[in-house]
């Protein structure tokens, strides 16, 4: 972690940049892309660049360097993204204005996956007066969900928040809803969703990373790990949703966030995706 503190703060902007510029030049990558692999497998302070292409989860675990934790759990992400409980992304505005419509037709049970502490309901509660019965439950890896019910104790006085130690909880539930976090799942939300006595009648997806046509798998450095990250076909998971009897309601794209993985130019993707499916 000492070369971790020591290197400048914009190096990890300057090499994206220089690895996304050469890769549009095969004669350059031969030579950038063994010197982004190298710099790639460092514990960055701005994290979020990425690397390779891969077919499957286990096949991108395989490659992420064994020096940085491979999964959240146990890789010191608890305070991650707790600054953003006081405030929302542009992304989260078409996710927010179901969410209150969802409620106003008297929805009162959320199952929120791979919620971290919260963020998603503390983040909405600025624009939503909750009613009293509000049962939103969160569900991810179990040191973010200890902190998170700690966090709880003295900033949800209401008591409409809880956490779910396994995703099966989430059968019976009006609402499911994502924002964010599909993308580091090993499982997909229709695995999930087919597995469920009770699947929800609502699903809400937001901010999640999907090609036109192909999926894939990448790697993720978010500075305190590297982690296999999912990147979904758009046709595959609608179909998949209507398998399971799911009508697609609304579809949003946000270009807030793009992905740009180095040395492989056909899998950019220039925004990320939102769904809203009722069965």
């Amino acid at each position: 972690m000492e070369a971790a503190r020591s290197q400048p703060h914009w190096l990890p902007q300057k090499l994206r940049h220089i690895a996304n510029e050469s890769a549009e030049l095969p004669i350059f990558s031969l030579v950038g892309k063994p010197l982004y692999r190298r710099m790639f497998q460092r514990p960055f302070r701005d994290g979020h660049i990425y690397y390779g292409a891969y077919d499957t989860y286990a096949e991108a675990s395989a490659a992420a360097p064994a020096a940085l934790p491979r999964t959240y759990a146990n890789a010191g992400t608890s305070g991650m993204y707790r600054d953003q409980h006081q405030a929302i992304r542009v992304s989260d505005y078409p996710l927010l204005y179901w969410v209150r419509r969802l409620l106003d037709e008297g929805r009162r049970t959320f199952f929120d996956l791979g919620g971290h502490v919260g963020v998603t309901y503390y983040g909405f509660q600025r624009y939503i007066d909750y009613p009293d019965d509000l049962r939103w439950t969160v569900h991810d890896v179990p040191d973010v969900m200890e902190a998170g019910a700690e966090w709880a104790s003295s900033h949800d006085p209401a008591g409409h928040l809880r956490f779910a130690p396994v995703r099966e909880d989430a059968s019976g539930q009006e609402v499911l809803l994502t924002s964010g976090a599909l993308q580091y799942l090993d499982y997909t939300l229709p695995e999930l969703l087919a597995t469920l006595p009770e699947p929800p009648s609502h699903v809400l997806v937001n901010l999640v990373p999907m090609h036109p046509s192909k999926g894939y798998f990448t790697l993720q450095n978010i500075g305190k790990a590297v982690l296999p990250y999912r990147v979904s076909s758009i046709p595959e998971f609608v179909s998949q949703m209507e398998a399971l009897g799911y009508r697609k309601r609304d579809q949003w794209h946000s270009e807030e966030r793009y992905l740009r993985v180095p040395f492989e130019p056909d899998r950019r993707i220039d925004g990320y995706e939102g769904f809203y499916f009722q069965r």
